[in-house]
């Protein structure tokens, strides 16, 4: 009697149990019906701002109530994690290296050398302070490496303390600045930091750029028997032959990072034919685009429209679905907007001088795919200038869906352009948004593509082959905004792409979707798509 009792309890609890499952499953079903619904009635915009090269503790590690600098920041999670060296036992280096070639850009005032930066303690700096010549946020500091192994090599297995063992700048990977005096860091502070928020892919601003728009590495077919051979990077293997995440070193590579800046045998722009399982060559480093405006120039007398071909760093024209495809396909407006577009466009002059305007060919994806090519209404229809993004701002005319782009003397990206100039230019723009008449139903995302070659202490969380990379900063700003919060949803740089898929009924990229069973897989959860940091309930 007392067994028949005691299994029939046992069956009412697990009844019970999956009865509740059951009901919280349907209800978190109808809150994100809920919110799904929220977001198509009252977000009519998505503008996105895609600035350069800063890690989230680099501009806003002293942010209050973000997860910011260990032993800087109340808030911060963690102690901070020494750098240790590249030597064979991974020693805790006793300084932090030299800033290798001196920490100021040429040509700027005043002038902070490689002597001056020696000997600093093996922790966080600040910029501004660290080196006994003050410093601001108008400085041009050198350019620091953020390529696709290098990144890995210093996030090294999620410890974070290989930056300086692996950096070609030494110690100043380890700077951070006083963000508070940034226009960017009040709008932060009214609107939503999100403080989880990851590049999507490791490395730099091509590979980034190119994920922002596919999901995906763009493919270089047979380069093996191509002009781009001697690009395809030279990785360690393991000892059934499977391909690491690590470049192979050169003989010449003192063991001490004290000693000087790591060399590789090959730090190419593609990996090896079938690094990520699917027997393909792919493009992770920078590369050109095969249409004009290019680092490449036209062969002489040929097509002056596009690159020439055979330089070993052109990539040839890619056909991958796109998130513009996609939105095409559903009847969406949208646009990529750049600085200096137009200008670029008929004057090759303005392309990486260094100056003003300095446009950066590498950071427009779509101008590497075959739908875009020069002489398509789809070109003619979705790529265009800042200019004409402001003119639609005023007169209310924004497409549903804009990318924007700055070129590269207000983008931020160190080696060529300082912190101020970006962060006015960005929030001059955001504010010109602000008094567009379709601002009561924008969402505006401003984040960076990628994390410069800056240490952050965060752990990226286990993805796949491609990343999630290093933590970045990102300011959702709206109206419908959870005003004047830190948002610590996981987010990547995709997210905007989850964002626009939700609110206008998109299929999800493949990208994503292995993105998110991977990030699963591991233990984690998938990447959120910013609906957190807004009032949709």
């Amino acid at each position: 009697m007392n067994r028949d009792v005691s299994l029939l309890a046992r069956v009412l609890t697990l009844a019970f149990g999956a009865f509740l499952v059951a009901s919280c499953n349907k209800d978190n079903a109808s809150s994100e019906t809920v919110t799904t619904n929220a977001l198509k009635q009252t977000v009519q915009n998505i503008v996105f701002i895609y600035a350069e090269n800063r890690s989230f503790d680099n501009l806003y590690g002293t942010f209050p109530g973000a997860n910011g600098i260990p032993g800087v920041n109340a808030t911060a999670s963690g102690s901070y994690v020494t750098q240790t060296d590249r030597d064979a036992t991974s020693s805790v280096l006793p300084t932090l290296p030299q800033t290798w070639g001196g920490v100021t850009a040429g040509g700027q005032v005043p002038v902070v050398t490689q002597a001056q930066s020696a000997n600093l303690p093996n922790k966080p700096f600040a910029v501004e302070t660290a080196f006994g010549t003050p410093l601001s946020a108008t400085t041009i500091t050198r350019d620091l490496y953020h390529r696709f192994f290098e990144n890995q090599m210093q996030i090294n297995g999620g410890a974070n303390d290989k930056f300086a063992a692996y950096a070609d700048s030494g110690g100043l990977v380890m700077g951070y600045y006083d963000g508070s005096k940034m226009a960017l860091w009040n709008i932060a502070k009214q609107y939503v930091l999100a403080d989880n928020f990851f590049q999507a892919v490791y490395g730099g601003s091509f590979l980034n750029h190119q994920y922002l728009i596919c999901a995906c590495a763009p493919e270089y077919p047979n380069a093996d028997t191509a002009a781009a051979k001697p690009t395809i990077a030279v990785v360690d293997t393991d000892p059934t032959g499977k391909f690491l995440p690590h470049l192979t070193l050169a003989s010449t590579t003192k063991p001490s990072a004290l000693d000087g800046p790591p060399v590789f045998v090959n730090s190419g722009n593609i990996v090896p034919k079938n690094y990520f399982g699917d027997n393909t060559f792919r493009a992770v480093n920078t590369m050109q685009p095969p249409y004009q405006p290019s680092g490449n120039a036209p062969v002489a007398g040929g097509d002056p429209a596009s690159a020439d071909p055979v330089k070993p760093n052109t990539l040839p024209p890619q056909t991958a679905p796109t998130i513009g495809d996609m939105l095409s396909s559903k009847g969406v407006s949208w646009t990529w907007y750049a600085g200096a577009w137009a200008q670029a466009s008929s004057d090759r002059s303005v392309i990486y001088n260094n100056t003003v305007p300095n446009f950066q060919a590498h950071h427009h994806p779509f101008n590497y795919y075959a739908a875009y090519a020069p002489g398509t209404a789809a070109r003619a229809a979705h790529l265009k200038d800042y200019n004409d993004l402001v003119a639609d701002a005023a007169a209310g005319t924004l497409p549903a869906v804009a990318f924007y782009k700055p070129e590269g003397d207000v983008n931020q990206h160190p080696g060529y352009a300082n912190i101020q100039a970006g962060d006015q230019h960005i929030a001059d723009l955001i504010a010109k948004l602000q008094k567009s008449p379709q601002w009561s139903h924008m969402v505006i995302v401003v984040t960076y593509d990628e994390f410069g070659g800056a240490w952050d202490h965060v752990a990226p969380p286990k993805g796949d082959l491609l990343g999630p990379g290093s933590r970045i900063p990102a300011i959702i700003v709206s109206p419908l905004a959870k005003m004047g919060t830190v948002d610590h949803t996981p987010y990547d740089t995709a997210s905007i792409l989850r964002l626009i898929a939700r609110r206008f009924d998109l299929d999800a990229l493949p990208g994503l979707a292995a993105r998110d069973s991977a990030l699963k897989a591991s233990g984690g959860q998938a990447m959120g798509d910013l609906t957190n940091a807004l009032n949709l309930q």
